[in-house]
């Protein structure tokens, strides 16, 4: 997120996303009121993490200018309400075929992410690291009869699915399906939980 950066790679950020065919070194020095000397090295981090991208060299009857853009990685760093999309479409889904089938539908869309990641049955181990990938803060404890269980210590979807339960589900039957049992969510976030809990029980 851009609240872990330094105020002048924010506002360089920030100058290139309003100038979507790029800006040059002495564009950005003049814009930021820094030296040309700055603007290089905060150029060189930011290209260097992926969010900045190299773009045409502008002619200026000298040396052409090299100018940079904000990459697909950097405009994700500015804030997107794609909850506010899913929370209407969710809600629309659910008053069109009823609670039962969106559970159903919660579930598919689980197994179909576990086929697209894995082609068999894996442990615990590998499941944690499936949902770190997707943002989870996920580990593995160990309970006292030496069995594993995942714990979550954020949720991905939390502000759907405390607006519609079913949404657990989709992590329920992923977390499943990937483990090759049944899944015992027995603490959940939603369920005013400090975490959430993940036990399978194998057949």
């Amino acid at each position: 997120m851009l609240q872990g950066m330094g105020r002048t790679q924010q506002d360089l950020l920030g100058a290139l996303l309003h100038q979507p065919g790029g800006m040059s070194i002495d564009e950005l020095a003049n814009h930021l009121a820094v030296t040309r000397t700055a603007i290089r090295q905060h150029l060189a981090a930011l290209e260097r993490d992926g969010l900045i991208l190299r773009g045409e060299t502008r002619p200026t009857g000298r040396r052409p200018e090299q100018l940079y853009l904000l990459s697909p990685h950097g405009r994700e760093l500015f804030p997107r309400q794609y909850h506010l999309l899913a929370d209407l479409l969710i809600s629309e889904v659910a008053g069109l075929i009823g609670h039962e089938a969106l559970t159903n539908l919660m579930r598919g869309l689980g197994r179909k992410l576990a086929a697209e990641v894995e082609q068999q049955v894996v442990d615990e181990a590998h499941i944690a690291q499936h949902m770190k990938q997707a943002g989870y803060e996920a580990e593995i404890i160990l309970r006292s009869s030496g069995e594993p269980e995942i714990v979550a210590h954020n949720c991905v979807f939390h502000h759907l699915a405390a607006a519609h339960p079913e949404v657990c589900e989709l992590d329920l039957a992923l977390i499943g399906t990937l483990g090759g049992g049944e899944v015992d969510h027995t603490e959940c976030m939603v369920r005013q939980g400090h975490v959430c809990r993940f036990r399978i029980r194998r057949k």
